[in-house]
């Protein structure tokens, strides 16, 4: 079974860690509403929350999530409507 996906591709380099992904100053929230306005807001791309559309894709080279364990960096891409994160590791 072939997957089609479509998509705007939002283009990130090596070495994006979780604090970047989500920043922990809004660890404490607990509403999925709240936690996908911070998608990738600690990034170079501070206002991929604002614009990020259902089935968007991810782009990353090496190491992206990298950094401290925290779900909320993977709940808020999920949240975000991300369909996929395509990253080199």
């Amino acid at each position: 079974m072939e997957k089609v996906m479509k998509g705007k591709a939002w283009k990130f380099g090596n070495n994006i860690d979780t604090d970047q992904i989500y920043p922990g100053i809004y660890v404490e929230l607990t509403e999925m509403e709240d936690i996908k306005k911070h998608a990738l807001s600690g990034s170079a791309e501070p206002k991929f929350a604002d614009e990020v559309q259902p089935g968007d894709i991810v782009v990353a080279g090496t190491n992206f999530g990298c950094g401290s364990s925290r779900e909320h960096a993977a709940m808020t891409l999920k949240g975000a409507g991300v369909g996929a994160v395509l990253a080199e590791s």
